[in-house]
């Protein structure tokens, strides 16, 4: 069983993912540990040494879910999935969502108010580009992700994760028994 979480900060692939491994007993995969050297995800690691991360994971797991992309540093990377899933959210949801994360993450302080009067910050000004950015190479994006979703060779879901846990975990394993 291998399936992909992707969809925009927010809509809940980390917290799926990692549903979805404990009850299947399998590895879950965070794109992140690929990309940050920290938990204040302010350091990346370089392009060679995430590529040697996902190929340790790969030689040592036969079965994962993986719950975001590795498209814009490596296009071949979890191409050999079973199915791909695509979590949308409603976005005004969504930033209710990330606003809470990073107030857990850096507390009050690490936001201000934009020229509306809402919480924002660096992270938070980025993921407002989600359907904005144009080209497949700009990570994270509607782009990259609607590039992937037209380009894949598995089968694709897509789920509004507005749903529980169960709900989506169970939409995903009757689609997985679907697959030939």
């Amino acid at each position: 069983m291998k399936i992909q979480l992707i969809g925009a900060s927010g809509t809940g692939k980390s917290t799926l993912g990692n549903y979805i491994a404990e009850k299947k007993q399998i590895k879950w995969i965070d794109t992140d540990d690929y990309l940050w050297k920290d938990e204040n995800f302010s350091e990346n690691y370089p392009i060679q040494q995430r590529l040697k991360m996902y190929h340790d994971d790969r030689e040592t797991f036969e079965h994962f879910v993986v719950s975001g992309s590795v498209f814009s540093w490596n296009p071949t990377g979890f191409t050999d999935r079973d199915l791909l899933v695509f979590l949308m959210l409603d976005d005004e949801q969504r930033f209710q969502r990330l606003i809470k994360r990073e107030i857990v993450r850096g507390g009050i302080d690490s936001l201000w108010l934009d020229e509306q009067g809402h919480q924002t910050n660096d992270f938070l000004e980025w993921c407002k580009t989600y359907y904005t950015a144009q080209t497949p190479s700009d990570i994270g994006t509607f782009a990259e992700h609607n590039y992937q979703i037209a380009h894949s060779k598995s089968p694709v879901l897509k789920l509004d994760s507005n749903q529980s846990l169960e709900v989506l975990y169970q939409s995903i394993m009757d689609s997985l028994k679907n697959i030939p």
